[in-house]
């Protein structure tokens, strides 16, 4: 009696779920992604050979290479709060579109006067938005970036000791960082300008900051180089 042949196939797999999967994966980050809009303003700032990384909790101030000053907050919460009170200061009424856009601002370089114009532009006009001189930097009669550092250092420090308090009653881990204070300037922006900046964090007690550089050997990536002033 003959044996029975057994016929053998070679095993395959259903690839069908791991590509829905894939999809609803791209789909997902597709719609719940927040695009950053871009820099309002590009510097070349001097090499270095410090490689250190600009913590996430920081206060930037950009002067480009006419001494435009343009100034940033990496903490949303702080951002918006920060506005609130310069609004309130300076008198500026802000909608709920313009509050918006400004929280996706990674930096801004205009008088408070016109920033709501300057938030209801498309992202392209205010590339070439007029006047954009730079935030106001005059201590005696129009000391805008001071005034924005002081409250984005207050509104900062204040998220910071908030999220570490409320990590304490939790009994959790809190490794968040302090706010930290930077200056990215052009490497080819008179020295006069980068002064005037250093001037306006020591008037507000601030003698402590990061002095922001690209990486020696033609690194496009900017590596912060801590400096106390």
């Amino acid at each position: 009696m003959g044996k029975i042949k057994i016929h053998k196939s070679s095993p395959s797999i259903d690839m069908t779920p791991m590509v829905d999967l894939a999809f609803l994966l791209v789909t997902f980050f597709m719609l719940t992604a927040s695009f950053r809009m871009a820099e309002p303003v590009i510097v070349d700032p001097p090499s270095s050979m410090s490689d250190k990384l600009l913590p996430e909790n920081t206060i930037l101030v950009t002067i480009d290479d006419n001494g435009r000053p343009f100034f940033g907050i990496s903490n949303a919460e702080a951002k918006m709060n920060a506005l609130t009170k310069m609004a309130d200061k300076y008198q500026i009424k802000f909608n709920a579109d313009q509050l918006k856009k400004f929280g996706g601002l990674s930096s801004f370089g205009v008088d408070i006067k016109d920033l709501p114009s300057y938030l209801d532009a498309t992202e392209g006009d205010r590339l070439k938005f007029q006047p954009q001189k730079g935030v106001p930097n005059d201590s005696l009669k129009n000391p805008q970036l001071k005034d924005w550092i002081l409250y984005a250092a207050q509104e900062a420090n204040g998220v910071y000791k908030r999220a570490k308090d409320d990590a304490k009653d939790k009994g959790q881990e809190f490794k968040g960082e302090k706010p930290r204070y930077a200056i990215k300037a052009d490497s080819k922006v008179k020295y006069i300008y980068v002064k005037d900046v250093f001037k306006t964090f020591t008037d507000l007690k601030i003698y402590q900051f990061n002095l922001i550089t690209s990486l020696e050997g033609g690194s496009s990536a900017p590596a912060p180089k801590a400096k106390p002033h």
